[in-house]
């Protein structure tokens, strides 16, 4: 049987030329058996869901990716990067995590919040990183250094090459998050990211005093691009990547959280997960 084919036809599977023995996959609100309204694949066990219904979900998505682990992490919007190995427990506190250990799926839960996967040309690394505005535009005291950044630099470490040539062997997939049409921001978001790449104030447009709209998929390939990782596909800031616009599709807290009697608790959320097969 082909893997995708176990794959609920809703998901999304990355179109980018990762090597033959990487798999990867995006799940969307289709395929699982929550109940309103974290209908239907939530994978979140934080957000007030049934607890059987999540590890049910959890099960689905381990049946049809045949990886072995899910390794699913307490994201807390950070830099640190978890090294994973099979006996990596759930729970972690992380936001991206690289691993050369086969059928261990990296992952990511977002719900507006842009999922990155990363793997090496030779096929032998992988990588994911939750990069919503604060992990990837780093803390001031880090000098700006973002997720995208701390993943590279354990990817590096794991290579027999310096930086520089790792980013030539280095590709990039990014998946839905809240789109450019719908994040709006402040002034300190714009500045956080300006401080460290003064071109980046190019992916803000201004829409009110001390307001904009931010491209996010956009600061992230400024990121990439400044480290050299050129390869990178995916999510392009259009509408049909945007989780805000897209309700039937995508879980949004951005979106529900402005629905009355609704909120952070009753938003689901929807994982990108990386692994090496074989």
């Amino acid at each position: 049987m082909n893997l995708y084919s176990r794959f609920h036809p809703d998901w999304l599977v990355p179109d980018w030329p990762a090597p033959a023995s990487v798999r990867a996959v995006f799940t969307t609100r289709a395929g699982g058996v929550s109940a309103v309204p974290f209908d239907a694949m939530n994978l979140g066990s934080h957000v007030g869901d049934m607890p059987a219904s999540v590890d049910a979900n959890r099960h689905l998505l381990k049946m049809a990716t045949g990886a072995e682990r899910a390794v699913f992490f307490n994201q807390v919007h950070g830099v640190r990067v978890e090294l994973l190995d099979p006996d990596t427990p759930d729970g972690q506190l992380a936001d991206a995590c690289v691993t050369v250990h086969r059928q261990l799926a990296c992952t990511v839960m977002v719900a507006d919040c842009l999922p990155v996967l990363l793997t090496s040309l030779d096929g032998k690394k992988v990588a994911a990183a939750h990069a919503g505005w604060r992990g990837l535009a780093g803390s001031a005291d880090a000098a700006g250094q973002g997720v995208i950044e701390s993943v590279f630099e354990s990817f590096s470490s794991l290579a027999q090459y310096g930086h520089a040539q790792a980013a030539t062997k280095i590709i990039a997939w990014l998946g839905p998050c809240i789109g450019p049409a719908a994040f709006e921001v402040g002034d300190e978001v714009r500045a956080a990211f300006a401080a460290r790449q003064p071109q980046a104030a190019r992916c803000f447009t201004t829409i009110g005093p001390g307001k904009y709209l931010a491209d996010l998929p956009a600061l992230a390939r400024l990121r990439l691009q400044a480290l050299g990782i050129t390869q990178v596909y995916g999510n392009d800031g259009s509408a049909p990547w945007c989780t805000v616009a897209n309700p039937s599709r995508f879980f949004s807290h951005r979106r529900d959280a402005g629905i009355p009697g609704n909120g952070f608790a009753t938003t689901g959320r929807m994982a990108a997960c990386i692994w090496l097969d074989g």
